[in-house]
């Protein structure tokens, strides 16, 4: 597997809002720098996700210097620090995980409860808290933001490529809203690695990833339909689930940048 490349960086600020597309970026404790480091709740503090409001996916994000700029269809844009410091902490739930969060301010507050049609808040992680990855899967060290569980997703170009082989209707990877792309190996051979390296990191692949309704809303229109999950779960469920990519952990802090050689150190 000499031939193993990144061929894809991925990133998602606020989760489960728009996926943006890099060329190169910095590996924290956290995982990519700025992925999933804010989250929408609602009254309660309970997360929100496009499982639940599929118009999440309308509302584009990008960086630019000190500012997170947030844009959706008929709203201006909204732009945010990168460093918010409201000094207000909300209780917050992920899943069956309680945690604290930062409030952002009602401005943003605002303009997401608009765009979404249902009030809302934005909340954010800073340095200051640890989030602790499951210890049935990681060390005591391998911290988390605001993802569903595990730092990072890795998927296969291959993989994709095989399933749209079995679709009337391509998808785009964005559906399946990975952190790392590895091009160069055959379809699923993800699932057999343990170790990799990429350029001067190495990964921990620790679990694969079961996928959910996100995977059949088109990121365009946000519109609901029943693939690919429904042609996956023909081919790649075990049990009541259905899996499609790897969760990664990352060991120390560094940079990732597309075209770096990714190396196998470990498979089984």
């Amino acid at each position: 597997m000499s031939d193993l490349i990144l061929s894809g960086l991925y990133h998602y600020p606020v989760k489960s809002l728009a996926g943006i597309s890099l060329q190169r970026t910095s590996l924290d404790r956290y995982g990519l720098q700025h992925d999933r480091r804010w989250m929408l709740v609602d009254q309660e503090g309970e997360f929100l996700s496009q499982r639940r409001i599929p118009r999440m996916t309308l509302i584009g994000q990008r960086i630019e210097g000190n500012a997170l700029i947030l844009h959706a269809p008929g709203r201006h844009e909204l732009r945010l620090p990168l460093a918010p410091d409201t000094g207000e902490w909300i209780d917050v739930r992920i899943w069956d995980e309680d945690c604290k969060a930062q409030h952002c301010g009602e401005p943003a507050d605002t303009w997401l409860s608009k765009f979404l049609e249902l009030p809302c808040r934005l909340v954010f992680m800073p340095d200051s808290l640890a989030r602790r990855v499951d210890p049935e899967y990681a060390a005591q060290s391998d911290l988390t933001a605001f993802s569903d569980g595990f730092p990072l997703l890795l998927l296969s170009d291959a993989s994709l490529a095989e399933l749209n082989g079995r679709l009337d209707v391509p998808v785009p990877m964005q559906r399946f809203r990975p952190n790392l792309v590895v091009s160069g190996c055959a379809a699923f051979a993800e699932d057999a690695w343990k170790r990799l390296r990429i350029g001067e990191l190495t990964f921990r692949v620790v679990k694969p990833c079961s996928r959910c309704i996100i995977t059949t809303i088109d990121p365009a229109t946000a519109e609901r339909g029943e693939e690919p999950l429904r042609t996956l779960s023909g081919y790649r469920r075990q049990g009541n689930k259905v899996y499609f990519g790897q969760n990664l952990l990352h060991d120390g802090s560094g940079t990732l940048a597309l075209g770096m050689r990714v190396e196998v150190l470990e498979s089984g």
